[in-house]
């Protein structure tokens, strides 16, 4: 009789393990998602601050924006010890004419005599689409050694206190001390953010 009861209540039990379990990855999921989309406010939340100090630092830099085909903006904070040194950050990269976000990061990484941290913003502008979506569908690198240094009036588009850094994708970059005369870029990698898209 006790056999019979147990195999009787066999289903039941194996139901009620599937639902415990169903019931924790569920939740799991939730929190995840919900783990990446706070994640995702604090990205943006970052991108809207590194514009505000850029509009402060050089009032014009709006118009340079406003009139791209798309933008992105960068955290980074370098770490330098002895001869090595390197940084990474996250940032976005929005189409202007989709308001279509990309989440993005970089590796950056640098050689030379020093120490210390180095924290500054990056700011891509991008004159035409081509430039944009290769940028945030395959990433891009910069693996000149020299600093790239703003130049204003060259032939074809130029914005004051930005670094052309190859065709169509213009640099800004902003330190404590604000907007620079030359844009650190050289051995840096930006990449999407696959557990952000």
């Amino acid at each position: 009789m006790p056999i019979r009861q147990t195999k009787r209540l066999r289903p039941f039990v194996s139901f009620g393990l599937f639902a415990l379990l169903l019931a924790a990855s569920t939740a799991g999921v939730a929190k995840t998602a919900e783990k990446v989309e706070k994640q995702r406010a604090e990205v943006r939340e970052q991108s809207e601050s590194v514009l505000a100090r850029l509009y402060q630092a050089s009032p014009s830099a709006r118009g340079a924006v406003e009139s791209s085909a798309g933008y992105a903006t960068f955290r980074n904070v370098g770490i330098r010890f002895g001869v090595a040194g390197g940084g990474r950050g996250n940032g976005l990269a929005v189409d202007r004419a989709s308001g279509a976000e990309t989440f993005m990061r970089f590796v950056e990484v640098q050689a030379g005599v020093g120490a210390g941290i180095k924290k500054y913003d990056l700011i891509f502008v991008f004159d035409d689409r081509a430039a944009l979506e290769n940028f945030v569908t395959t990433g891009w690198e910069y693996g000149g050694q020299a600093t790239a240094a703003a130049k204003v009036g060259d032939r074809g588009k130029a914005y004051s206190g930005a670094i052309s850094v190859s065709p169509g994708v213009w640099v800004f970059q902003l330190t404590s001390a604000g907007l620079a005369a030359e844009a650190s870029v050289k051995g840096s990698k930006y990449y999407p953010d696959k557990t952000l898209n």
